[in-house]
């Protein structure tokens, strides 16, 4: 599923190869109790000095992005997308593998509700930057049915926890949503 692009059922939109399931996942997911996980240690790189120095990220922190109409807060989320990475002290190793290692850290980027426009931009943008490859992309936009809206979070964290606790790779989970006007659903 790695470097496809997916709408918002899941099904693939990028003209590759059929994706054949090894396994079936239900995208309601189990609750974690918060008391049982690892305390976080790890910082997450965003390549961005004032997110790196006056909030850092913690692995296995969500990552919101607040902006108001006209600031570019599309090139910011793309920008963490193409330069993030785990920073670790000198030599330490994970089951043999550096935890910056590219090989071992993928991002999973779910847009929800947006329109043409914008995910043609995220789409072109992990393309030309060579980003794509880490990169698993769902993506729905304004005119696809409302459902998938409370569909395509869910997708987009059951595969980042298929890539974290099944394939053991470092994932950064990014859900991208325009401002809503009405009531939002608290969970996503």
């Amino acid at each position: 599923m790695l470097g496809r692009i997916f709408d918002g059922s899941g099904r693939a939109i990028d003209k590759g190869p059929k994706v054949l399931a090894e396994d079936y996942l239900d995208i309601n997911g189990s609750p974690i109790n918060p008391y049982s996980r690892e305390y976080p240690e790890e910082m997450i790189s965003t390549g961005i000095s004032a997110i790196d120095t006056m909030n850092s990220i913690a692995r296995g922190q969500k990552i919101p992005i607040f902006s108001a109409s006209g600031l570019p807060h599309n090139e910011i989320a793309a920008q963490i997308c193409r330069q993030a990475g785990l920073i670790q002290k000198q030599g330490v190793t994970n089951k043999g593998v550096h935890d910056g290692h590219e090989e071992n850290f993928s991002i999973v980027f779910g847009a929800m509700g947006v329109n043409y426009e914008t995910a043609r931009f995220f789409t072109r943008d992990f393309e030309e930057n060579g980003s794509l490859e880490r990169v698993t992309l769902f993506l729905n936009l304004a005119n696809d049915p409302t459902i998938e809206r409370i569909i395509t979070p869910r997708l987009a964290l059951t595969t980042a926890e298929y890539y974290a606790y099944q394939l053991e790779k470092h994932v950064i989970g990014h859900s991208h949503r325009p401002l809503c006007l009405l009531r939002c659903p608290s969970r996503s």
